[in-house]
């Protein structure tokens, strides 16, 4: 029982080790990425957010991404992670979920659900959550406050 109680205390007492992060400079040192190029890819991926709308797809990845703008799929990361200081899910759910504020403003009489597919959810799980984690509210609580205030100001 002793040596028990001194393997915790120890484990926990003890100084904390040191852990060494990786910057995405130190990360991506020797990738050869360019300015330039990198610009480009950046490029890329903007229009084909934006115009293409590429995140309606449910089905898409990084690869799919890499595929559609015709990039290195480890340059596309690259740029993603070091330009955008996020990875390709964190972007591609601003994405959508942008999208998804805005259908719920302007069109009352969509279902949050149709929205959830519209925008490229396929699980409610995840579209609430990732809806909750950039407003602060579920879907609902969302389009029911602007309509409040619509009402209010009126």
């Amino acid at each position: 029982m002793k040596t028990l109680i001194k393997s915790i205390v120890f484990k926990y007492l003890r100084e904390p080790e040191k852990v060494e992060f990786k910057s995405s400079n130190e990360k991506y040192k020797k990738s050869g990425l360019t300015h330039e190029r990198a610009f480009e890819i950046r490029q890329r991926i903007q229009v084909a957010f934006e115009q293409d709308k590429i995140y309606r797809d449910n089905e898409i990845g990084l690869l799919e991404l890499a595929n559609h703008i015709n990039q290195d799929r480890y340059k596309v990361s690259e740029v993603i992670n070091k330009y955008y200081s996020q990875n390709f899910y964190s972007l591609l759910n601003r994405y959508r979920i942008e999208e998804a504020k805005e259908l719920l403003l302007n069109n009352p009489f969509l279902s949050v659900k149709a929205i959830m597919y519209e925008v490229g959810f396929n699980s409610k799980n995840s579209f609430y959550n990732a809806f909750k984690r950039d407003t602060g509210l579920s879907p609902n609580d969302f389009r029911s406050i602007d309509t409040f205030q619509t009402q209010t100001a009126i």
